[in-house]
Formats: structure tokens, sequence, C-alpha cells
């Protein structure tokens, strides 16, 4: 496998791992993902920070029970990148009913030395 070949199989296992963290509330791992400055924007316009986001996680106010059928499309320039999730996920957040949502992550990632992290990601339904 070529080095662009192995950062894409990287970055997909990024954003299957990121949602395994979502589901698991595990908000240690979700860390060692996202950059120190990484900023989610919700669908709402919503704009939370690394640490706001690992605290909705941890206290339930995001709550994440599966994420099934992705389609990634994964563009790798230098020691950035940018990936494109599609998946069904099945959440209840903000205190509204469980739901399976067509939910779309743009996400921005950053080469630090040897590992990809998340840089913003950005939350939409398709």
């Amino acid at each position: 496998m070529d080095n662009m070949e192995t950062d894409k199989a990287e970055i997909s296992r990024c954003y299957r791992e990121l949602y395994r963290c979502m589901i698991d509330k595990d908000t240690t791992g979700l860390g060692r993902l996202l950059d120190n400055g990484f900023v989610l924007v919700h669908m709402t316009g919503m704009r939370q920070s690394k640490q706001e986001f690992q605290r909705y996680i941890a206290n339930g106010t995001l709550n994440y029970y599966s994420c099934n059928d992705t389609r990634l499309d994964i563009k790798v320039n230098g020691r950035q990148a940018n990936c494109t999730g599609k998946s069904e996920v099945n959440a209840a957040v903000f205190g509204g009913k469980r739901h399976t949502w067509n939910l779309q992550l743009d996400i921005d990632f950053r080469k630090e030395d040897w590992r990809w992290l998340m840089t913003k990601a950005t939350a939409s339904v398709y």
C-alpha cells in the first residue's frame, strides 16, 4: 500500500473510531482523535469545542447508539485531509427522542507527526 492509501485507511479508521467512542461514551479515546483546537459545528450552527463535545457525550446530552451503512469520501493533500462520511446514525440528542438520522460529517484532518487528528467536523443531513 502506498502512502496515500495508508493515509486514507488511517483516516477511515479514525472516522469509525470516532463513532465507537461516541457510542461507548469513551471520552478518553475521543480526546485522542481530536486536535486540541477541534470544533464541532452542529446542524443548527451551534459550535462546540473539544472539551464541551466530550462533556456533552459524558453527561448524556449527546447519546449515540449505532452507526451503520457508512460511505466515505476521503481526500488527502500532504498533511491535510478531508473526509466526508455519510452514515445512518441512531441517536438522542439535546433531550430529543431517539431517532435514526442520515447524518453527514464533513471532517477536516491534520497530520501531526505520525497520526491524523480531527480539527473540525460539520454535521448535516443528507
